[in-house]
């Protein structure tokens, strides 16, 4: 199961929940479970809706163009990975959360200015977490993600929760993922 929250300054929009299996060519494939939108706006002329539509269409807009900007970042790419390393982008230092974390922080990974943190443990042989500091066109449009990692009882790891945030427009992406079933 996926739950999608989507906030915009700070207020929850919309939730979306998705069931999703693995097609035969191995992506996710997603049915939408249910939809509620929190916050509906009913009432206004037409102009107000059209302006509101106007609005729904910016945002989504938006919010598409950072999922696409991230998609360059997760799965990191191992060439991408060789080429920071070959530029000396590429740090490792000690993690924050205990002695057997680990840090490498990438910087120019994607575009310029840009960043990646991988926080592995080194005891599990385990990827943590990830975070991305980037954005879309100009730096100051900047687009942060989060992404914290789990382990199934079978030792698979997996994106456990996602969040995804385009700072100027502060809209945001909350991904959460769980009950996972072998069918």
């Amino acid at each position: 199961m996926e739950q999608v929250t989507i906030f915009l300054k700070g207020e929850q929009k919309k939730q979306e929940s998705f069931l999703v299996r693995l097609g035969p060519d191995g992506k996710p494939q997603k049915t939408p479970v249910n939809e509620a939108a929190s916050s509906g706006g009913g009432g206004g002329g037409r102009l107000k809706q059209r302006v509101v539509e106007k609005k729904k269409e910016e945002f989504k807009d938006y919010a598409d163009r950072m999922k696409s900007l991230m998609e360059r970042y997760v799965p990191p790419d191992k060439d991408l990975l060789q080429q920071a390393q070959e530029k000396g982008n590429i740090a490792l230092a000690p993690g924050a959360g205990a002695p057997s974390q680990v840090q490498l922080v990438i910087h120019d990974y994607v575009k310029p200015n840009d960043s990646m943190t991988l926080v592995f443990d080194k005891d599990q042989k385990q990827l943590l977490s990830l975070q991305v500091a980037s954005y879309l066109d100009d730096p100051k449009d900047a687009v942060n993600l989060t992404v914290k990692m789990s382990r199934l009882p079978d030792g698979v790891s997996h994106m456990d929760s996602t969040v995804l945030e385009g700072v100027s427009k502060q809209l945001k992406l909350a991904i959460q993922n769980s009950n996972y079933q072998q069918l």
